[in-house]
């Protein structure tokens, strides 16, 4: 069996907002020009008109991807700060309401709107999306079904969206409680053969109720576009190097799952109901309590668990040079950004700050990590 390349890209969606009262703003006019005539297509609009998109060039390491990312970050800095604006990197905006949003007038979002009404007018949300290149079809669907068992964990690392229209939620990923309104979405099927998901895809298509798969948006989908498997579910990090960790844990999560198919081994598949309740427990609670492990019957600290996927993961790191990358996950699980987030919150409100005044702190700080790493 060839060895895939194993090359990553990385999509990521920020939010514009005002650098002094910290709202959200739609992106003005000449913004995405500017953007374009200097990133061509590796930047875009999103649903919404305050939110930017930008995908990296597929990439063989870590590093390459850190250099275009950081390059692409920068950028939309740049040209965002010319409008005394900002864009921050985290799923929800802690203070916007969405019922003041506009959509991006394009046919797509046009036609979005049409066949989801309210519940795709609520998307104030961002996402994170890792691509990596396995060109084999049925090496795809194999994986696809053996790597949603690592979903809950990708997840709870990524938590970034604790906050929504001024309240603390409770739940340190309020984005995936709005995404999973849409229909097509949430842990995806477990498909015997790239056949199967090929049948199921296309009954939709011929009955008119998809065009194609780019409108199923499952936590971990065979992408519509590239030969490649494309990871979801996870925020969007505020800090660079942050995204990149996640970059590599995908990266390095599919070339284990296709050591272990090279040998005629396999991971365990369980249930999506088990499944779906490590990922409901990576909602909620982000890192801060554990997750289930289905083979040992008992809840495991969040902590073991990175030290467990570290070692799981170690060999693979070492042949795609990620394992620097691959070790910030233990400084991830101490704090996700939804931590970060409610300390900034907790330590404005200690410096006497009013409520309002507290989001705007958290804000302030969604900024500054934004531009920590470039």
């Amino acid at each position: 069996m060839d060895t895939p390349d194993f090359t990553i890209g990385i999509e990521e969606e920020y939010l514009l907002v005002d650098r002094d009262s910290c709202a959200l703003v739609e992106a003005p006019e000449g913004l995405l020009s500017a953007l374009t005539d200097e990133l061509g297509s590796q930047v875009s609009p999103e649903f919404l008109q305050c939110q930017v998109e930008i995908g990296t060039k597929p990439c063989r390491t870590v590093a390459e991807a850190r250099d275009d990312l950081k390059r692409l970050r920068a950028a939309v800095s740049k040209q965002a700060a010319k409008h005394n604006l900002s864009p921050i990197a985290a799923s929800c905006h802690p203070l916007a309401d969405w019922k003041a949003q506009h959509h991006t007038d394009k046919d797509r979002y046009n036609q979005l709107d049409r066949d989801l009404g309210s519940v795709v007018r609520r998307m104030l949300i961002c996402g994170m999306h890792v691509h990596v290149g396995l060109p084999d079809d049925a090496t795809r669907a194999d994986l696809m079904r053996q790597a949603s068992y690592f979903l809950p964990h990708l997840l709870a690392l990524s938590t970034s969206s604790p906050f929504w229209q001024g309240e603390d939620t409770g739940l340190a990923s309020y984005r995936i409680s709005i995404f999973d309104n849409l229909p097509r979405t949430g842990l995806p099927p477990q498909f015997a053969s790239w056949q199967d998901y090929e049948r199921s895809v296309a009954l939709l298509c011929d009955l008119g109720v998809i065009e194609d798969s780019s409108k199923i948006w499952w936590d971990l989908r065979p992408s519509a576009r590239f030969p490649t498997l494309e990871t979801r579910i996870m925020d969007v990090q505020p800090r660079l190097e942050h995204a990149l960790t996640l970059a590599a844990l995908n990266q390095c999560l599919m070339r284990m799952l296709w050591r272990l198919r090279v040998k005629n081994q396999r991971w365990r598949l369980y249930d999506a109901f088990l499944i779906g309740e490590n990922r409901w427990r990576a909602q909620r609670y982000g890192t801060t309590e554990g997750l289930i492990d289905f083979g040992r019957a008992e809840i495991v600290p969040f902590a073991e668990l990175v030290e467990e996927l570290i070692d799981l993961l170690e060999e693979d790191a070492g042949i795609l040079q990620a394992t620097e990358a691959l070790h910030t996950a233990r400084d991830m699980a101490k704090a996700t950004s939804a931590t970060r987030q409610r300390a900034a919150f907790a330590a404005a409100a200690d410096a006497g700050a009013d409520h309002d005044g507290q989001m705007r702190a958290v804000v302030t700080h969604l900024i500054e990590e934004y531009h920590a790493d470039l």
